[in-house]
């Protein structure tokens, strides 16, 4: 079966992930995040991506952003791969391929979704055993979302907005959202549609979504479409009787229940 094209749809969000070939790291100490970092933040600033979240992890990156068209997160992720790869290659003596094939992504509903998948971005390396402290985690934007740093290349998203009137109150109700660990369920759903390239949200928001691409946004139901009765009842007439007899006779007959 033909690979379904990614979902990416502009000005709406997306969640991202790219891990290592096989699982194996592509993070090896402060360097190689800094100039990840660096690179990824060129980028999408030159390409027009919004970052909103992001954790970096010794084999895998998760984002959440925002592109400016269909295109932009395929060329902001190539062009941060032209300038990493060969740089982590050379540095770490490595040649070859760095990422697992292409990088995961689907759209997402910001305002029912946004903070859960902040939330769960930002909490992987605690799920991971990296960290016991998830402020403490230097690559990942938490600290910018708790009002601890500030990573002016961020761009808060206006559901991050919706979470109080003032920085203050929009960093506490964050803060507070991130003390306990993503619910399992949420984490799951999100997980699932990001790895299966379906769309993360409600019927309506999907219903809204099919006026701007062609490509399905949730998969397709399994086996033949079931037959009206009219069609079954018109399949039986157009029947021969002597077929229609054949068939009665072998069909199996049914046997009581014992007595018990």
């Amino acid at each position: 079966m033909a690979r379904l094209p990614r979902l990416v749809i502009a000005k709406h969000l997306h969640y991202l992930i790219a891990r290592g070939h096989n699982d194996q790291p592509v993070f090896h100490d402060e360097a190689d995040y800094q100039h990840f970092l660096n690179w990824l933040r060129e980028a999408a600033q030159r390409l027009g991506v919004a970052i909103h979240a992001y954790a970096l992890l010794p084999n895998r990156l998760h984002l959440l952003a925002t592109p400016g068209d269909e295109l932009a997160l395929s060329k902001m992720m190539q062009a941060v791969g032209r300038h990493y790869v060969p740089y982590f290659n050379a540095r770490h003596g490595r040649s070859g391929s760095l990422w697992e094939g292409r990088f995961r992504a689907t759209v997402v509903e910001a305002d029912r979704y946004f903070s859960h998948c902040a939330h769960l971005i930002e909490y992987q390396p605690l799920l991971a055993g990296l960290s016991t402290d998830i402020s403490a985690y230097r690559w990942s934007s938490h600290a910018h979302h708790v009002g601890l740093i500030k990573q002016a290349w961020l761009s808060d998203h206006p559901a991050y907005w919706q979470l109080g009137n003032t920085p203050f109150e929009r960093e506490a109700a964050y803060q507070q959202l991130c003390s306990v660990p993503p619910e399992a369920s949420q984490a799951a759903s999100i997980d699932q549609a990001t790895h299966k390239a379906w769309a993360l949200g409600s019927e309506a928001f999907r219903r809204s979504l099919t006026k701007l691409t062609e490509r399905r946004l949730e998969p397709a139901k399994r086996g033949r479409p079931s037959k009206s009765p009219d069609k079954v009842t018109q399949s039986l007439a157009a029947t021969p009787a002597s077929v229609a007899n054949t068939a009665r006779n072998r069909a199996p007959r049914r046997t009581p229940p014992k007595a018990v």
